[in-house]
């Protein structure tokens, strides 16, 4: 496999737009039905768009994930965390059977999740997205692969 050129950016794109997509469906009904039924007060009214917007936000944080990868290194954004890492602390990218996303063996000992690139609905696209920070890791790194 050659070398992917950097910087460039791993996500779960299809899973980001069946996310975003439901969370703005849910607002819509939500505050569509708010404004339509006649019987709500305004604090119904509120609930509702409120509840809607809950809803877009928690779907919203949960298609945050992305791995980033530059020359300098690989910046891993999960759900509420960031973490930049030099390519020398990546010792191994791992995405085996029945694993949800790569994890990153570090050189400290550690192992860390990279929700960036995940199985869910694109399965195919996270094994050839795991297979090319792999490559990029033993390019740029210390790191050796491991299926």
């Amino acid at each position: 496999m050659s070398t992917p050129e950097l910087p460039v950016t791993f996500r779960p794109t299809r899973t980001r737009i069946v996310l975003l997509s439901t969370g703005g469906a849910l607002l819509a009904v939500l505050t569509a039905l708010s404004l339509m039924l006649e019987s709500f007060t305004t604090a119904d009214r509120v609930t509702f768009i409120g509840t809607g917007l809950l809803g877009l936000a928690v779907l919203a944080l949960l298609s945050r994930p992305k791995v980033v990868a530059t020359e300098d290194g690989v910046t891993v954004t999960n759900l509420t965390t960031t973490r930049r890492l030099a390519w020398a602390q990546i010792v191994r990218v791992n995405l085996r059977a029945g694993d949800p996303w790569v994890y990153l063996d570090l050189s400290d000992g550690t192992s860390l999740p990279a929700m960036g690139i995940q199985t869910g609905i694109a399965k195919q696209q996270a094994i050839a997205d795991a297979r090319a920070l792999r490559v990029l890791a033993e390019t740029h790194g210390t790191g050796r692969s491991a299926a």
